[in-house]
């Protein structure tokens, strides 16, 4: 009985905060659009019990997933979101390889302290942290003064409101969720093995490449996936850094929402981006149960 209830309470909190949840935003799609409090008209009553249910089968359809086919900002904004999610997944892998790969090098009484300030970001609210980012990459930044000051550029760089902008404010943002789990899969690593292959002739370089990036593989699995898949929903960066010409999905359901009042698109719009995130959920699943069973 214990058992069945310790596995019934991440069943419950799945149910409670995802599955319902994600039930009301599909009937919404379903719905249509009205200039009513709320903006849309349900096409499911459940008041009227299994007869409201067969009617609302008898007269099912999907037009609003059918007008996001018709519309090409919202397929632009789909591959957009996933070409900005996998450059930024990637930089934030060659930037967070590295710091992980030192963090988990450096002497005992040293990593608490570099694990810290990996984490000391989380303290700071996300949004002033987003925030900071614009008084550095504005044209009057400390960036641009720094660059001005030092004789690197003659005039100030156009980096806010731009994809680059983004980037650094994802790379930035994202960059502990990369680092911890490569650093806790380094740290296991034994280091006998590194030795047995520069014994065998491998030089250092080879031996890095060939027996610690392999041995690491699980944690640059997690930590691309843990980076991937918030990044492609991500609203408050392109907002705030990349600016009118930046299209994302995020602005896009944000603007649907509350700019069009258009529900019913947007919830269209919200389950098709979860039905895509869905898919690097289930690789992640996946890949942390094989890495189970192995340790097992």
């Amino acid at each position: 009985m214990r058992r069945k209830v310790l596995i019934l309470v991440p069943y419950l909190w799945l149910l409670a905060l995802f599955l319902i949840p994600f039930a009301i935003v599909f009937k919404i799609s379903l719905s249509d659009t009205e200039l009513a409090i709320p903006p849309y008209t349900p096409t499911l009553d459940l008041s009227d019990g299994w007869n409201g249910f067969k009617e609302f089968l008898s007269e099912l359809d999907f037009e609003n997933f059918e007008f996001l086919t018709t519309d090409d900002l919202y397929w632009k904004a789909y591959l957009s979101s996933l070409q900005i999610a996998v450059i930024s997944t990637v930089l934030t892998l060659f930037v967070g390889y590295p710091i992980a790969y030192g963090m988990a090098n450096a002497p005992d009484h040293w990593r608490p302290t570099l694990l810290m300030l990996v984490i000391l970001p989380f303290w700071t609210s996300f949004l002033i942290r987003v925030y900071s980012w614009m008084g550095i990459l504005s044209t009057e930044g400390y960036l641009n003064q720094l660059l001005l000051s030092i004789g690197v550029i003659s005039e100030p760089l156009t980096i806010l409101n731009t994809n680059i902008a983004v980037y650094i404010g994802i790379v930035y943002t994202y960059l502990p969720f990369m680092i911890l789990p490569i650093y806790s899969a380094l740290e296991r690593l034994d280091g006998s093995l590194l030795e047995a292959a520069e014994d065998l002739g491998c030089s250092r370089a080879s031996a890095f490449w060939l027996v610690t990036v392999p041995l690491s593989k699980s944690g640059i699995i997690a930590g691309c996936f843990l980076v991937f898949i918030p990044a492609l929903g991500e609203f408050v960066i392109p907002s705030l850094l990349g600016g009118s010409k930046t299209l994302m999905i995020g602005k896009v359901l944000f603007e649907e929402f509350f700019s069009n009042r258009d529900w019913p698109v947007a919830s269209a719009v919200a389950v098709i981006l979860l039905l895509i995130l869905i898919i690097p959920i289930i690789l992640f699943q996946r890949n942390e149960q094989k890495q189970r069973e192995a340790e097992g």
